[in-house]
C-alpha cells in the first residue's frame, strides 16, 4: 500500500519482494504462500502509528507488527517457525510500515544507496515478523548477524560495518 507518492518512483515492490524472499529462504521457510502487508508512508503517518502502538510520538524508519508470537524463550535462541502456508490461502506474517523521509535521510547520512537501505529495513522487519528481536544482547547479535548474511546473499553490504556500501 503506497500512502506517499514519493515511494512510487523508487521501484519499491521488487526491493521488498527480494529482501522478504531472501529472508524467508535463508531461514528455511517457503518463499511463497506467506503474506506481508507493507505500508509505504511518510514521517507524519509513521509518527502517528508509533504514538498509537509504542507510545513514542516521533517518526521512525520502520515499524512491524507480527501476526504470530514466535519469539525465542531464551536469550540468543532461535524463534519458533511460522505456520506452514497452505496452497489455497496465504498465511499472514504481519504488517510493516516504512517512512519515506526518515529512510531517505538515513541512507544519505550513512552514504548508502536508498534501495540497499530499504532492503536492510525490510529484512530487519521480516525477521521481527518471524520472532527475532534485539532487546537482549545475544538476541541483537543473532539478529544483526542473520541480517548481514541475508543481505550479502542479495548483494547488499553489511549495514553494521563502518563505511559499508552496497556494491
Amino acid at each position: 500500500m503506497i500512502d506517499d507518492p514519493r515511494w512510487e518512483g523508487d521501484d519499491l515492490a521488487p526491493v521488498v519482494a527480494r529482501a522478504a524472499r531472501a529472508t524467508l529462504a535463508h531461514l528455511g521457510h517457503a518463499t511463497s504462500g506467506y503474506e506481508i502487508v507493507l505500508l509505504a508512508c511518510n514521517d507524519a503517518r509513521i509518527a502517528a502509528l508509533n504514538a498509537d502502538f509504542r507510545g513514542k510520538p516521533a517518526p521512525t524508519n520502520v515499524l512491524s507488527w507480527p501476526e504470530w508470537d514466535l519469539a525465542a524463550e531464551e536469550d540468543g535462541g532461535l524463534p519458533a517457525p511460522p505456520p506452514d502456508p497452505q496452497p489455497e490461502e496465504p498465511e499472514p506474517l504481519g504488517n510493516i510500515a516504512l517512512a519515506y523521509e526518515t529512510c531517505k535521510r538515513e541512507a544519505e547520512e550513512q552514504g548508502k544507496r536508498f534501495d540497499a537501505h530499504v532492503a536492510h529495513l525490510v529484512t530487519h522487519s521480516v525477521l521481527h515478523l518471524l520472532g527475532y528481536d534485539h532487546i537482549r544482547d545475544k538476541d541483537a547479535a543473532l539478529m544483526e548477524n542473520t541480517e548481514a548474511e541475508i543481505l550479502a546473499s542479495i548483494g547488499v553490504a553489511n549495514p553494521y560495518e563502518a563505511g559499508a556500501e552496497a556494491p
